[in-house]
């Protein structure tokens, strides 16, 4: 995998012509982190220092991990020539930590297709009944970090760009809070005294780390780990961030398992009951597997239910799905306000659950927009409605003394100019999702290429960060003019490897441009750890080691040189 063993790292032309790639010797990416260290006020406990890598790479078979070289900073002047000196001249306007993906899991609920993995990758993974655990690692790596390693300015912030949850469930959304807010935390649901999902079932289906099966991941090499999954399910106190953090939502917040259409009737009866399917023949699993992939209509009694392998579980209402309302209520709710702020930037107007986006001030002269790109028609993919659409433009139009209208005309109006940094779930090239919005059933939807039009009108618009796809990707949107461009920064999630988050810097070069520096984080968890372990710190090393491992791990999600550790340049429309 491009990225972990053998690096690469880009620098960019003084003319800003492009980008020079190159395979450097030991001794030239040597260099290349000195001259990063160089720039950077501290660069411990982040990926410019280590980064996570295999043992054995280049093998199918299962791999211990281990810290390997970090990532020097790679400077990308696709938008705008680097001017030299800019160092000695910076100063910090905000910095900020995205979290992306989390996917919180209350992995023995019945509402869920675990059985469909060979065909749905995402629908079982070997690590997630570690999650919550595994992110208050990254908590912690947060609060050891306190600020940005470039600029040194303190956190203002942290921003969880959705996907909190992954199947939607009260319990999920309960520990998602808790671990954000800190406090005392119990993964599991149904009996308290046992674990009840897939991986203590004996189905060959699945890694059951207790029990030497037939299965795919023994066979690749996965360990036996007695006592995980109790471990996995035992209480523990989540430290909390130390700093305010804000929510987006995203489509496994408001649907089941992020694909079928909110509102199904019935739904909740198997969420909340006693019968588990964890397989089927392969029949109807291709069938189920083709079905959702493709965006078809699937039968809810077949896909919960039906024939096929059943095991009994203890019903628990903690599992009744939330509804949009009741997600943003219960950020509103005194008991989750943490660090703060209140509501987490959902205030009383977002409480009926109709409209969740809101801007908030990430610093003085610049502003954050959380968006909602999700619809509840069905389908991973989302969209943007028009009401929503008109309230972002007229936002930024609030913000900006010239912009330019939907002709192409530019317009000039006497306002306090912002920069702005547009927060959402979704990416430029996964909104072409036309179905409706129960929540605004009339309403057009609008894909991601109206939604790049509409940012590059607004010269203050800086970047847009994003989640999602689960892979590091950072994209430059070129506008007819330089001012007119921006950058789109999407994060890998938490829960598939390279279990990523990314600090982001935005400070101002006095020399008519700003720089962004994004720095990828690892949790704070060792690289390796003994399989006896039931420590917090070893269970989340686990949690990645797995995740390394999985049988359908994409590894290509770790990106490439100019999606990690960067400096993305770009005018500075303020002058």
């Amino acid at each position: 995998m491009a990225g972990l063993t053998r690096r690469r790292f880009t620098t960019a032309g003084a003319a800003g012509a492009g980008l020079l790639l190159c395979t450097p010797t030991a001794n030239a990416l040597d260099r290349a982190l000195r001259r990063t260290a160089s720039r950077a006020v501290a660069t411990a406990g982040t990926t410019l220092e280590q980064v996570a890598t295999a043992v054995s790479p280049g093998t199918t078979a299962y791999s211990r991990l281990t810290g390997g070289p970090g990532w020097p900073l790679v400077v990308r002047s696709d938008l705008v020539a680097a001017p030299s000196g800019r160092d000695d001249r910076r100063t910090a306007l905000g910095s900020f930590v995205q979290f992306t993906d989390l996917h919180i899991t209350d992995t023995e609920s019945p509402a869920r297709f675990e059985y469909l993995h060979p065909f749905i990758g995402s629908a079982h993974r070997p690590q997630e009944a570690l999650g919550a655990v595994a992110t208050s690692a990254l908590v912690r790596r947060v609060n050891s970090l306190r600020a940005g390693p470039f600029t040194g300015r303190p956190f203002d912030f942290v921003v969880t760009t959705g996907d909190n949850s992954d199947n939607h469930e009260l319990i999920e959304l309960d520990w998602f809070l808790t671990t954000l807010n800190g406090g005392a935390l119990t993964p599991n649901s149904g009996d308290p005294a046992r674990y009840e999902g897939v991986q203590s079932s004996g189905n060959a289906e699945f890694w059951n780390p207790a029990a030497k099966l037939a299965d795919a991941y023994t066979e690749k090499g996965f360990p036996q780990v007695p006592g995980l999954l109790e471990a996995a399910i035992a209480p523990f106190t989540a430290p909390g961030l130390d700093v305010p953090w804000y929510c987006t939502f995203g489509n496994h917040d408001d649907s089941v398992v992020g694909t079928l259409p909110e509102g199904i009737p019935g739904i909740e009866a198997w969420y909340t009951g006693r019968y588990k399917v964890i397989g089927k023949d392969e029949s109807t699993k291709a069938k189920l597997g083709k079905a959702i992939n493709r965006g078809r209509s699937v039968p809810l009694g077949e896909l919960f239910g039906g024939s096929g392998t059943i095991r009994e579980v203890t019903p628990d209402a903690r599992r009744h799905p939330f509804s949009t309302a009741q997600f943003v209520r219960a950020h509103l709710d005194p008991a989750n306000a943490g660090p703060g702020p209140h509501g987490h930037g959902f205030t009383e107007a977002n409480a009926d659950g109709r409209d969740v986006y809101y801007t908030f001030r990430i610093a003085p002269g610049v502003t954050g927009i959380s968006l909602d790109t999700t619809t509840q028609g069905g389908f991973a993919d989302g969209s943007i409605g028009l009401g929503q659409y008109t309230w972002l433009e007229n936002t930024l139009k609030r913000g900006s003394s010239t912009y330019y209208d939907f002709f192409g005309a530019q317009r000039t109006q006497q306002v306090t100019d912002e920069l702005f940094v547009l927060f959402s779930h979704h990416t430029s090239d996964t909104m072409g999702n036309p179905l409706p919005d129960g929540r605004h059933p009339l309403e057009p939807r609008l894909n991601g290429d109206a939604f790049v039009t509409l940012l590059g009108r607004f010269p203050n618009v800086v970047a847009w960060v994003n989640g999602h796809t689960h892979l590091n990707k950072i994209t430059p949107h070129v506008g007819r003019t330089p001012a007119q461009s921006f950058w789109e920064i999407n994060t890998a999630s938490h829960v598939d490897f390279p279990q990523h988050a990314r600090v982001i810097e935005l400070a101002d070069n006095h020399d008519g441009t700003l720089s962004l520096f994004t720095t990828l984080i690892e949790a704070d968890a060792p690289y390796a750890a003994d399989y006896a372990t039931s420590t917090p710190e070893g269970l989340a090393s686990l949690y990645r080691e797995f995740s390394y491992n999985d049988i359908h791990v994409d590894l290509d999600r770790v990106g490439g040189e100019g999606d990690h550790n960067t400096e993305l340049l770009l005018t500075n429309p303020l002058g």
